[in-house]
């Protein structure tokens, strides 16, 4: 299993970094994908990241889990991306994992991956005509369809992407080594 987050200039900064350390943490290999001609991106708040690999560099086709982080810029620069845009909908077709949070899941809308899909973005980006059934909730899973609401939802936007990728053992592994709320309930794992 191998998951791509893609980013372009003005991505939200935690919700693409927190849910790739999430998911390297449950062993689950991922690598950062930049849409632009640099590794260098540009975050929303002025940090730069280094991708991992250059979108011309990948076979989008190799991985099994595609992922969108937010941010309104990031959002709009990802959504501009034609590639990226044809790649998500081949994806999306042959039923593989497909994750967006905050702004992103408003590329879903337009693409028509919504339509009678649970879903939850940030309240802004909320439109009635893609066709879903809009939800309050930090993260929602609806299939091979995941979205979380905002940068404050990142921990549970990845949980959810590592429960269906792996077991409950690895996800508690991973929440008692951030000392995620979850695993105060629970001795620490084996």
């Amino acid at each position: 299993m191998k998951c791509a987050v893609f980013l372009a200039k003005g991505f939200e900064d935690c919700e693409a970094l927190i849910t790739i350390d999430m998911l390297r943490r449950a062993g689950i290999p991922t690598e950062s994908v930049s849409i632009t001609d640099d590794l260098k991106v540009e975050a929303s708040h002025g940090v730069t990241m280094f991708a991992d690999r250059l979108w011309e560099e990948i076979d989008v086709s190799e991985y099994d889990t595609l992922i969108l982080p937010g941010g309104k810029v990031g959002t709009e620069n990802l959504g501009g991306f034609k590639p990226l845009l044809d790649a998500l909908m081949s994806h999306w077709e042959k039923g593989k994992l497909t994750c967006a949070i905050c702004a992103a899941p408003s590329i879903f809308g337009k693409l028509g991956i919504l339509k009678g899909k649970k879903y939850t973005c940030f309240p802004s980006f909320f439109r009635e005509d893609y066709g879903g059934d809009y939800q309050m909730e930090l993260a929602v899973q609806d299939g091979n369809l995941i979205t979380g609401r905002g940068m404050g939802a990142t921990i549970e936007f990845a949980r959810l992407i590592i429960r269906e990728m792996t077991d409950e053992a690895t996800l508690k592994k991973v929440e008692y080594g951030m000392q995620y709320e979850h695993s105060f309930r629970t001795n620490q794992p084996d």
